[in-house]
């Protein structure tokens, strides 16, 4: 890997990087900014991560909620998820056209919520549900090929607002009945993953409920993110 010395890195981005192990000594960092997922981190020999996890719980006790294996904790977890994206999107319909604007190269709010119908297709109905259906042509998945236009996603399609939100709605009732009906055991049992090349190809071997820990993250993550570029665009 590079070794930078004596570098000018001022205003510098690391999008999508993995800095595993990366080493900065006796570097200037002010008004940094690190976002992503982020473990073991010692700064002037102190481990924060657990200060920084512990905030961010206090923030949004729903994260304590998201990694419970408690069926009642995840029940919890997803109405909370489902209250705040509604939320939300009342205060888009408040400034119209604000859905499409981006900030700092980020997805739009449109773009968020089409990516959360991708997630559902493939980490809920694949690997929870072991459907092999086509995927909701207006999802937007990962950027890599071969994934990135298949299995019918249509990228070239531009949904309204309300059409995004009326599957999303439609998803998120799915997997609250579903939620409603599931045992623990059902929970521990392998992920019904179909055997094809379908996204998501790391799924196999991981249990029903990790995968449903995946739609419910993203739910909340992607949350984050779109808040927080609203805050922004206004």
């Amino acid at each position: 890997m590079p070794r930078y010395v004596d570098e000018d890195l001022h205003g510098a981005e690391f999008r999508e990087c993995d800095l595993t192990g990366a080493r900065l000594i006796g570097v200037v960092m002010q008004d940094a900014v690190i976002d992503g997922f982020v473990t073991n981190l010692v700064v002037n020999g102190v481990e924060v991560t657990e200060y920084v996890e512990a905030e961010l719980d206090r923030r949004h006790p729903v994260r304590v909620l998201l990694r419970s294996d408690d069926l009642a904790d995840l029940r919890e977890a997803a109405r909370q998820l489902h209250a705040g994206w509604a939320a939300t999107i009342e205060r888009i319909r408040r400034t119209p056209g604000i859905e499409r604007r981006s900030v700092n190269d980020e997805w739009s709010a449109a773009q968020t919520l089409r990516h959360l119908v991708f997630v559902h297709d493939s980490w809920f109905r694949r690997c929870c549900l072991g459907s092999t259906e086509l995927f909701t042509p207006m999802g937007i998945g990962p950027a890599v090929e071969p994934y990135r236009e298949a299995h019918g996603l249509d990228l070239s399609l531009d949904p309204s607002l309300d059409e995004i939100v009326s599957v999303r709605a439609a998803q998120t009732a799915e997997l609250e009945a579903w939620l409603d009906e599931v045992t623990a055991e059902q929970l521990a049992a392998d992920a019904p993953v179909p055997d094809d090349d379908v996204w998501p190809p790391y799924a196999r071997g991981r249990s029903v409920r990790k995968c449903l820990g995946t739609v419910l993250n993203e739910t909340f993550e992607h949350h984050g993110f779109c808040v927080r570029d609203l805050d922004l665009a206004e």
